[in-house]
Formats: structure tokens, C-alpha cells, sequence
């Protein structure tokens, strides 16, 4: 492995991590909130991809890269106070199944509105060739602006959480929500910004990771179970724990993907005789790249098995 290969590789890991951390962490502050797994999540990171590209092409990007996350805030923020909160009341499962519903219905939308293929969503110029060279290794301008953008979101977040009246409230709302109210805090008002400040954290992802990878219909099925495996890695509702279980999922994928080796070539390297013949040789001659996809299932299963709460998670419902 050598030098290039593997600080490319690092810097592509730690942008995809970031990437998913972006998407989960809204997930995460909704379920720590309201204890609602929201399924159409990663359907609003799909949403702020779609109305980045069409708002990009009337006023260009840098506009929508605002806008777009602000329109998808706020269909969020509407979805819950005329959805999720009159099913709220009849409990986890019928709020699953509501947003289960949402997800295929914003999908159908977007198919109506955008069409079943991939829409030329690209780069603006500012952000469209490589960022630097590494001995002919070329590392891209977005990727950077990706880790860039999740990083301020990162601070933005901590800061109003911790620094602010609305953040001191959320918090309170979260452990003591009965005693929040007693004090004259809406808060089903606080819950519905909460929602929508979530969805808009996914949408702000659609909008970044829109052009740097691809969009289409099926980007949301495509993180949809990665989100989701991140989320219980790091443990359900901690923040902390969503940031470093995409930071390790993302890592892990991208140098698999980029690793060619076997174990049968392991096996070989040390002098054992391994020929088709030998016992399982077709799963010994798969390659690191080959079961990259599988690997974040691989340890989500064994999180589960050995610290069900997650790697930072607290929280036990």
C-alpha cells in the first residue's frame, strides 16, 4: 500500500463518512427527541437534491445550496404537525408505518415531477476539479467542500444545542418534557422544529452530495439501510456516536472497496497450497472489494451481539 493510495483513500473515507454523518445526525436528533425512527428520512435527502437542481438552474447553486434545505425544513416541519403528531398518540408502530408511507409517496413525486432517470445536477465551476495532487492521485474539490460543509454543521449544531435558550429547551424537552410545559414552553412546537430541523439537515446532504455523486430516484434507497445501520452503531439517539460510526463505516468501505486481495492470495503468501480443488475456494478467492457492502451489516450484527446500545448510545427504548 503505498503512499498516495492510502491518504486518497483516507480523505475519500472520511468525505463519505462525513457525508453519512450529515444524514444521520438529523435522524439521531429526532429519534433522541420524539423517539420516532423516521423512514422517509433519507427521502428528504433526496428531496433537497431534487429542488437543488431545479433551483440551481434558475439562480445557481450557492442560492440553493440555502434555499433548498430551508423548503425541505419546512415540509418536515408541516408533515409533523399535520401527520406524525395526530398518530403520535397511538404509538411507535403506527408512526413507523406513516413514515414508511411518506417515504413512497415522496418517491412517486419525485418520479412524477423529475422523471425515473438521472438528472444532470452537476458541480458548480468553483468546486469542479481537483483540490490537490499527490504524486499523480488527484483528490476532488467536492469532496473537500463535503467535509467542509458537514463540519460547520457539526459545530452549528453543537452550538445551538449547547450555547442557546432553544437548545437549553430542546434539551429539557427531551428528559423533562411535562416540566418544559409547565414552565410555558410549546412543546409540540419544539418537537415540530425539531422534525423539520432535522429533515433540513438531511436536505442540506442531498443538496452537497447530489452533485458530487449522483442523483436519481434511487439515491434514497441507496444510504437508506447504510443511515440506518450508523444510527445503531453509534447508538440510537446519541449524536457523539452517530459522528464516530460514520466516520468507521465510512472509512471501512472506501478502503475495502479499493483493496484486491483474497484470502486465498493471503493463504498463498504464507506458503499454504490453495488450488480450486481446496474445501470453500469459492469463498476463499472473494476479494476485500467484493464483500465491501457487506461489511457495515457485518458489524452492525456484531454490535448487536456485543453492545446492544451502541458504541456511545445511552438511551434504552
Amino acid at each position: 500500500m503505498n503512499l498516495e493510495f492510502f491518504v486518497i483513500s483516507l480523505l475519500n473515507g472520511v468525505s463519505y463518512g462525513l457525508l453519512l454523518f450529515m444524514l444521520s445526525s438529523g435522524l439521531t436528533l429526532i429519534f433522541s427527541m420524539m423517539g420516532v425512527l423516521n423512514f422517509a428520512h433519507t427521502s428528504f435527502y433526496m428531496l433537497g437534491a431534487y429542488l437543488a437542481y431545479s433551483i440551481s438552474g434558475v439562480v445557481g447553486f450557492w442560492p440553493a445550496l440555502f434555499i433548498a434545505p430551508l423548503v425541505v425544513g419546512a415540509l418536515g416541519a408541516a408533515f409533523e404537525r399535520y401527520a406524525l403528531r395526530r398518530v403520535h398518540k397511538f404509538g411507535h408502530v403506527p408512526e413507523l408505518l406513516v413514515t414508511f408511507g411518506l417515504s413512497y409517496l415522496i418517491l412517486e413525486i419525485v418520479q412524477l415531477v423529475w422523471g425515473r432517470s438521472t438528472v444532470p445536477y452537476g458541480l458548480p465551476a468553483q468546486l469542479q476539479g481537483p483540490l490537490f495532487s499527490l504524486y499523480g492521485t488527484q483528490f476532488p474539490k467536492s469532496r473537500s467542500f463535503v467535509m467542509l460543509v458537514a463540519m460547520l454543521m457539526l459545530v452549528a449544531v453543537w452550538l445551538v444545542l449547547t450555547r442557546t435558550r432553544i437548545g437549553l429547551v430542546i434539551q429539557a424537552a427531551l428528559k423533562q418534557p411535562e416540566m418544559v410545559e409547565a414552565l410555558g414552553h410549546n412543546v409540540p412546537r419544539v418537537f415540530m422544529l425539531v422534525f423539520g430541523g432535522g429533515c433540513a439537515l438531511a436536505g442540506l446532504a442531498g443538496v452537497i452530495g447530489g452533485n458530487t455523486y449522483v442523483t436519481e430516484p434511487a439515491m434514497a434507497a441507496s444510504v437508506g439501510s447504510i443511515i440506518f445501520v450508523v444510527v445503531v452503531v453509534g447508538g440510537m439517539g446519541s449524536l457523539a456516536g452517530a459522528f464516530l460510526a460514520s466516520l468507521i463505516i465510512g472509512l471501512v468501505q472506501t478502503f475495502a472497496v479499493a483493496l484486491d486481495y483474497s484470502l486465498a492470495s493471503a493463504l498463498r503468501s504464507f506458503g499454504m497450497a490453495v488450488t480450486d480443488q481446496t474445501f470453500g475456494y469459492p469463498v476463499l478467492k472473494l476479494t476485500i472489494s467484493q464483500v465491501a457492502p457487506i461489511l457495515p451489516y457485518l458489524f452492525l450484527v456484531l454490535i448487536l451481539i456485543f453492545r446492544p446500545k451502541g458504541l456511545l448510545g445511552t438511551r434504552e427504548d
